[in-house]
């Protein structure tokens, strides 16, 4: 196919992805008793074991594929807007374009969250077949080191291949903050993004449970100059941010086990990644009156959250319904080590 077919093609799927995504988010004003996204993990192995990561296993076997199905359907009976697969690296799941086509079979819009490493010319026609509409690919550096080898010099080739193959929308997510010894990598990395015809975002370290490590005034600047270059997605709206910056708490009012499910490999709904355990509930049984208990209740986690994709979603609901309900958990406390990083989903 010509380059000017090849384009065509892309932005024919642009425009009715975008059209799919303003029907979802008009539905969502609307109604506040289905989740907006939801996060699904059918592997929890990764072929990568980067130091800062608390979200996979070097052992875990794939999720049986009715299993996973069977999820996707009950997030779909749920009304569910978006659901992402996630992981571990989900792209070692052997009926990963069976779950995607599964996925956009319910109506929701498809996210992919991958290191990249496994994508060929190959694998991304396949993705694009099966019905992706989005992929996040997350480089922590330029070249790399001991805490991550997700960097761009490993991973360049594998954008190209996307850029030339890819029909689905796609982001590249750096990150500033403790543990990145470059912070100038994440311009570098943004630029090269946009360079492709991606769309970039940042992310901000966060600790194991997803609360706020506060920037130098040079990852601060590196954090604006990337944040400027931030086009064409949904994460322009990202004002939890600005204050996750300057190291202040945020104010808002955390929708979490109602907008937004975090569904582990056990089939278990989470309040997202790095707070696991409430509810705890099968997914099997979750159900509206589910969503309406958490949906009003508050979360003692969220002034201090930068786990992005939680804040995105709660933003339907800013304006209204004050939570009511008191977080049912211990007072969190900050681990150390600072381990974890903020993805933008």
């Amino acid at each position: 196919m010509s380059d000017h077919g090849f384009r065509a093609r892309r932005d024919w799927a642009a425009l009715k992805r975008r059209l799919r995504e303003l029907k979802m988010i008009a539905w969502r004003a609307v109604s506040k008793d289905t989740p907006a996204m939801a996060h699904i993990i059918p592997m929890r192995r990764c072929n990568l074991a980067c130091a800062y990561c608390n979200e996979y296993d070097d052992v875990s076997k794939p999720v049986d594929t009715d299993i996973i199905l069977s999820r996707v359907d009950k997030l779909g009976r749920l009304g569910t807007g978006i659901i992402t697969i996630s992981g571990g690296e989900p792209l070692l799941h052997p009926d990963l374009d069976q779950i995607i086509a599964r996925i956009r079979s319910t109506g929701a819009i498809t996210g992919l969250i991958t290191n990249g490493y496994l994508l060929t010319s190959e694998r991304i026609e396949r993705l694009n077949r099966a019905g992706l509409d989005h992929m996040q690919i997350s480089i922590d550096n330029v070249m790399p080191d001991e805490v991550s080898k997700k960097s761009l010099k490993v991973l360049d080739r594998k954008l190209q291949l996307l850029a030339d193959h890819a029909l689905f929308h796609v982001n590249i997510n750096s990150v500033v903050g403790g543990g990145v010894k470059n912070p100038d990598d994440a311009l570098v990395i943004a630029r090269r993004a946009i360079h492709l015809g991606f769309s970039s975002t940042i992310g901000i370290i966060h600790d194991g449970t997803g609360q706020l490590k506060p920037l130098s005034p040079k990852e601060k600047e590196i954090y604006l100059a990337v944040k400027s270059l931030e086009k064409r997605n949904f994460s322009q709206i990202s004002f939890f941010q600005e204050k996750i910056a300057n190291g202040e708490p945020n104010h808002w009012r955390c929708r979490a086990g109602a907008r937004y499910l975090y569904i582990c490999e056990d089939g278990l709904v989470h309040y997202c990644s790095q707070q696991r355990g409430y509810p705890g509930k099968p997914l099997a049984d979750y159900s509206v009156s589910d969503i309406r208990r958490e949906y009003l209740t508050e979360k003692a986690c969220a002034p201090h959250c930068t786990v992005s994709c939680v804040h995105y979603v709660s933003y339907f609901d800013f304006w209204r319904a004050p939570q009511v309900h008191p977080d049912p958990r211990p007072p969190i406390e900050t681990p150390e080590p600072l381990v974890q990083i903020t993805t933008a989903h």
